[in-house]
């Protein structure tokens, strides 16, 4: 049984790493990004003025800061952070085993600005594109388009259409794992291979080297003569500095974010709340329509973004509060925050209110 078996963890190549690891590495910034997320809804939903633009941007400022990671980790290692964590390294398809670059020597310019599509714009695009269609099934629920609209084809053609481009990806991504499983494949992702490398073990020259380059760029390096040259070596320090500084919280913290994720896990959520119940709030104390309050109108039946009467009645369960559904709709889509009270909120915390008449 065991010698059926080692064919799975057996390497095509010598220095070719197992599923076991290539599937560890790739699991690593996809605990990163939720357990980040998390943090900053929390500090949003704590102080919405001051961390509220954070939580609005958080796909941008996250993609720049895994931008500035990705590229300090693939110019001095030649493997992304995740690669680098588990001991790997990305190697330029065709090298020979005699003429194979040191992991110190970074990337190849082709190799590198590939790798950094598809490690950080890729996963970007893919987020946007999932929340772009989970904001056309919103508003295909609660669509105000006649129904025969070309704008509301298009987009029911769309959604249609996007689980089956959806299953396509991931069953691509899923058949060369299984090439890879059986020696088959060089590449356990098909990204890989259109980036053209594969990845690898890193070997003792590879860490020796590593181990010696920060010490050996010290020794070289000569004061400088000048002061653009001394401004030029101050800010690569300090880019550096932010790097280094990074990276190692990242490694230390990597292990906590991993505990998040599976404390977060919907198998586990069970378990957490019958540990974290805690007894029903009251509700909250109703406000004074009486008050001069300038975002509250004083009629309860008026919407307090349009200053007229209802129409379509929605509340917004982040705060309780009732609007028109076309207004609160589109505030709601252009700031993500409640109008009245700034708490950072979606389209899809809108609820239609239905009188018994109707």
């Amino acid at each position: 049984m065991a010698e059926y078996g080692a064919h799975i963890t057996a390497s095509v190549v010598d220095d070719q790493p197992s599923i076991f690891e290539v599937v560890a590495q790739d699991s690593l910034m996809t605990a990163v990004r939720p357990a980040l997320q998390h943090v900053v809804k929390v500090l949003a939903e704590s102080n919405p003025a001051h961390y509220g633009f954070f939580w609005r941007w958080f796909d941008e400022i996250f993609t720049l800061l895994d931008l500035l990671l990705q590229q300090h980790y693939l110019t001095k290692t030649s493997a992304s952070f995740s690669e680098n964590f588990y001991g790997l390294k990305r190697i330029v398809m065709g090298d020979t085993r005699k003429l194979q670059r040191l992991a110190s020597a970074g990337l190849p310019k082709q190799q590198l600005w590939k790798s950094i599509m598809f490690l950080v714009l890729l996963p970007y695009l893919k987020v946007k594109l999932e929340k772009l269609v989970s904001s056309l099934r919103e508003e295909d629920e609660y669509s105000i388009h006649p129904p025969s609209s070309r704008w509301k084809q298009f987009y029911r053609a769309f959604l249609a259409a996007y689980p089956f481009v959806n299953m396509a990806w991931e069953g691509w991504f899923l058949v060369q794992q299984l090439r890879y499983i059986l020696g088959k494949a060089q590449h356990h992702s098909p990204l890989l291979s259109l980036a053209e490398v594969r990845l690898g073990r890193l070997t003792v020259q590879d860490v020796q080297a590593l181990e010696h380059k920060p010490a050996k760029a010290s020794m070289m390096q000569q004061p400088a003569r000048s002061v653009k040259e001394k401004i030029k070596s101050a800010l690569k320090k300090a880019v550096g500095g932010i790097a280094l500084s990074l990276s190692t919280g990242l490694s230390v913290g990597v292990f906590f974010l991993q505990f998040l994720e599976w404390w977060y896990s919907f198998e586990n959520q069970e378990t957490i709340k019958s540990l974290t119940a805690l007894p029903t709030p009251p509700p909250p104390v109703h406000l004074d329509y009486n008050s001069d309050s300038p975002l509250l109108p004083k009629m309860k039946t008026v919407c307090p973004l349009c200053r007229k009467t209802r129409v379509n009645d929605t509340v917004l369960a982040t705060s309780g509060y009732v609007f028109c559904y076309s207004c609160v709709f589109n505030y709601v889509r252009s700031h993500q925050a409640c109008p009245i009270t700034g708490y950072p909120t979606e389209v899809q915390h809108l609820i239609k209110l239905y009188s018994p008449e109707n």
